[in-house]
């Protein structure tokens, strides 16, 4: 029993909180899976969306708590794996890419693959670097490439139903354009994944205790835009992160070349 006159039990219980989210984003995760082989094309990317919710709570739950561990970095990069790298590739395989065939399928396993490989290097960067001391990550994090093929599957969803939603006009009208282009889309998920470009990694953000009035502000008109428009936000957070790192970094390369030749 966890008392108060028993801290070793409340330190025990302390250390199992981040892991809880940890299993719940792995179970959403295995759901999204299960879903879309039942073609429950709704279903199965809200469960990566909450996938994603638990997997930025346990984070910054390990580093509050103080129990952040090897382990834990682990047992997280296994329940990142399954929900945003093997469910989202067996998500738009079996929606889209099955449609094309043997290279249909080979660009979904090079999603996963790629998913694989991202999350073994940014483990091996951990070890070696000190915790916490990068603000930026290297490569996509597959969190955001994951989150955005299940809004894409989402979005594809809603259209094949025939249901609008509160899909603005401006997205839905471009679905069959998107469809179209999964394809490329997959394959340069892929790639950034495995690339070298700068991605923010939000550690230093307090999105429950603004340090700010404008971020505060930017914080509540998120939630009602997500609140008013799910599927158009949602779209356009994860597509403007993916977009940032490569805008980011083309300016920064530009920049130092600029400083080079001056």
């Amino acid at each position: 029993m966890v008392t108060l006159e028993n801290p070793a039990s409340i330190r025990k219980a302390t250390v199992m909180v981040p892991s809880l989210f940890t299993v719940g984003n792995m179970a959403m995760g295995f759901f999204a899976i299960t879903a879309a082989f039942d073609s429950r094309w709704i279903a199965a990317p809200i469960a990566i969306f909450v996938a994603h919710l638990m997997d930025i709570l346990d984070g910054r739950l390990a580093r509050w708590l103080g129990q952040s561990s090897h382990f834990g970095g682990e047992f997280d990069s296994f329940a990142d794996w399954i929900s945003f790298g093997l469910a989202p590739g067996i998500m738009i395989y079996l929606l889209v890419l099955k449609d094309f065939g043997k290279p249909g399928f080979l660009l979904a396993f090079f999603y996963v693959l790629a998913g694989a490989f991202r999350l073994a290097r940014f483990n091996v960067k951990s070890v070696e670097t000190v915790e916490g001391g990068s603000h930026h990550f290297t490569g996509l994090p597959i969190p955001g490439a994951g989150g955005f093929i299940a809004v894409l599957v989402l979005l594809f969803g809603l259209f094949d139903d025939g249901r609008q939603g509160r899909t603005m006009n401006l997205i839905y009208n471009h679905i069959p354009f998107l469809r179209a282009g999964i394809p490329i889309i997959v394959f340069g998920l892929s790639l950034l994944l495995i690339s070298k470009l700068e991605y923010a990694t939000f550690k230093k953000v307090h999105i429950f205790r603004p340090k700010s009035l404008r971020t505060f502000l930017i914080t509540l008109f998120g939630i009602f835009m997500v609140y008013a428009y799910p599927q158009n936000t949602i779209f356009i957070l994860y597509a403007s992160y993916i977009l940032w790192g490569i805008i980011a970094t083309s300016w920064r390369v530009y920049r130092l070349r600029r400083a080079v030749k001056t």
